[in-house]
């Protein structure tokens, strides 16, 4: 669901882009009023974390589309919604700036959708109603299982407003829309199921994280090492080996524009905004779509380079260096976050 800039006008990616830095200062306001100390390494583990979850493509049978975990309301869950917009915006920029993963104009559309709606939408207004201030597991599956299906109907039809609103692609807002929801839906659920297991280990293991999420107040006095650990275990595990089995189908918004449009990806503007951040992609995403730069396509009609045959070994190399360098790099700049939140807090002081 990581829109790219060719969806967008300058106009709209901007507006976005304002609204997601004020509310990013917002949230670390905040943070830094409540951070719990212990919170900060399990931003990070989380953050990278859900790195890795989403190199995971996923097949959504009979259409030929895929999908990925968003992970707003389980970040949200497991941290709440201040630290878990941070996190979830760190994991985007990363994204974007080293792995060419959405563009840098919808940088701000990528984190409202997939940060602030399940984090100031969702999780307040489903999660909470249903799960409760004291949740067993039935109301916590229960809150979970709509919570993700709302999500992402919700943060879809964002994208597709977006792409609405900017008015430079030939998307036709029905059947754009009328493509992008249902196929939402399938992925919704997945992400629901998935979601619930993360949230029932960690509700079974240490059930203080989610109550201290939930009231806003730090989590005990316990140690998280060992859940920080497992998930930082699990990053590296499945950013490192269990990515090479992702899906190449298309994911559900590239699905959605090739069947109105017949390709998967648009050509936006080569000029202006577009082309300067273009540009500035090109030099700092040095693992473009999670892998090795790819040499220039040859021009000797058709006739494949000596050593073709290896290029699926380096195709999977490339994958596991993507996911264990961007696992690292979002759990450093997640980390970095929360020590200058802890310092300002302990400077104000």
């Amino acid at each position: 669901m990581h829109m790219a800039d060719a969806l967008l006008s300058p106009a709209v990616g901007g507006t976005m882009w304002a609204a997601t830095a004020g509310m990013i200062a917002y949230s670390s306001r905040k943070v830094r009023q409540e951070l719990d100390d212990r919170k900060v390494p399990l931003m990070g583990v989380l953050g990278a974390f859900l790195f890795a979850a989403q190199m995971i493509n996923f097949s959504i049978p009979a259409t030929g589309s895929s999908g990925h975990l968003g992970g707003g309301l389980l970040l949200t869950i497991l941290l709440g919604p201040w630290a878990a917009f941070l996190t979830i915006a760190s994991v985007l920029v990363v994204q974007a700036l080293f792995f060419a993963d959405g563009g840098l104009l919808a940088l701000g559309c990528n984190v409202f959708n997939m940060g602030f709606i399940p984090a100031f939408i969702v999780y307040p207004l489903v999660y909470r109603r249903i799960a409760g201030k004291s949740p067993s597991q039935a109301r916590l599956t229960t809150a979970i299982m709509i919570s993700a299906i709302v999500g992402l109907q919700l943060g879809p039809f964002g994208v597709v407003l977006e792409t609405w609103f900017s008015g430079i692609s030939a998307l036709p807002f029905s059947t754009f829309a009328l493509l992008m929801q249902p196929i939402h839906l399938a992925i919704g659920i997945v992400e629901g199921v998935v979601t619930v297991a993360v949230v029932s280990f960690v509700f079974k293991a240490r059930p203080e994280i989610l109550h201290g999420a939930l009231e806003a107040h730090p989590s005990g006095v316990r140690p998280l090492r060992a859940v920080a650990a497992a998930f930082l275990a699990a990053a590296i595990l499945t950013g490192g080996i269990v990515s090479w089995f992702a899906s190449k189908d298309p994911d559900g918004l590239e699905w959605a524009i090739a069947r109105v449009t017949g390709t998967e990806a648009l050509k936006g503007p080569e000029q202006g905004l577009h082309r300067a951040l273009a540009g500035v992609q090109g030099k700092t995403a040095f693992l473009p779509d999670y892998s090795f730069r790819k040499p220039a396509e040859p021009q000797n009609g058709g006739v494949k380079p000596e050593g073709e045959a290896r290029n699926g070994d380096a195709d999977r190399l490339g994958t596991s260096v993507a996911g264990v360098v961007g696992v690292l790099m979002t759990l450093a700049l997640a980390l970095l976050a929360g020590f200058v939140l802890k310092k300002r807090k302990q400077s104000a002081c």
